[in-house]
């Protein structure tokens, strides 16, 4: 099984991360921004990533993928069976991958994407403007959610909801943004907790070596 995306995007980490949790090994091809390889664009018909291809099977959209997944190998499930469990891990989902990483996405681009793959300067008041105005009630939201010492946002056990809202936070990482734990104490503990699992953690490192590889 083929995926197709470079971890740094949240989006793909976050399926990444979902095959590490149910053991489901994947073979990851690396792509930059504008691939034009006809094997991704076959998956990505707008060569958005992640995109994946298991034998003749192709499917974009990280969501779409994870649903795949859960269908194929349920288990540990990672979406809950009850309705409300579910809808709300659902909605985790949205909030991580149009609100959330939508914040984050305006400060790596332009602090990070632009100048240091793109070679060219990032749009800095956009990205400044992004932590100043918008990510203040992006951690606050996720802060009034958390939870305590060591539970989850969905049920008793790990879900997708987990995944997605923390994977964004490694983004954070790698900017040197860091989560005031006096003010956001559940979201720095939590966050921290998820993104230590090995299912992350291995990307995570390898991502902060390459950036401090490319910047040198």
């Amino acid at each position: 099984m083929i995926i197709y995306g470079a971890s740094m995007s949240p989006y793909v980490r976050k399926v990444l991360a979902c095959a590490g949790e149910k053991g489901v090994e994947l073979d990851v091809r690396p792509i930059g921004i504008g691939d034009q390889s006809p094997e991704f664009r076959q998956a990505s018909p707008f060569g958005k990533m992640p995109a994946l291809i298991d034998g003749d099977y192709h499917l974009a959209d990280s969501s779409a993928i994870i649903h795949y997944l859960e269908a194929k190998y349920p288990d540990p499930a990672l979406i809950p069976a009850d309705p409300k469990l579910r809808g709300k891990c659902i909605w985790y989902d949205e909030f991580a991958d149009t609100i959330f990483a939508g914040c984050g996405a305006k400060m790596f681009f332009n602090r990070i994407v632009a100048p240091i793959f793109l070679k060219r300067p990032g749009d800095a008041q956009a990205a400044d403007a992004a932590e100043r105005d918008e990510l203040p009630k992006m951690l606050a939201y996720v802060e009034s959610v958390a939870p305590e010492g060591d539970g989850y946002l969905v049920g008793d056990q790990l879900t997708l909801a987990d995944i997605a809202v923390a994977g964004p936070f490694a983004n954070l990482m790698h900017l040197k943004v860091e989560i005031d734990p006096g003010r956001y104490p559940k979201t720095a503990a939590y966050t921290r907790r998820i993104l230590a699992r090995p299912s992350f953690a291995r990307w995570i490192e390898r991502e902060a070596a390459f950036l401090q590889k490319v910047a040198a």
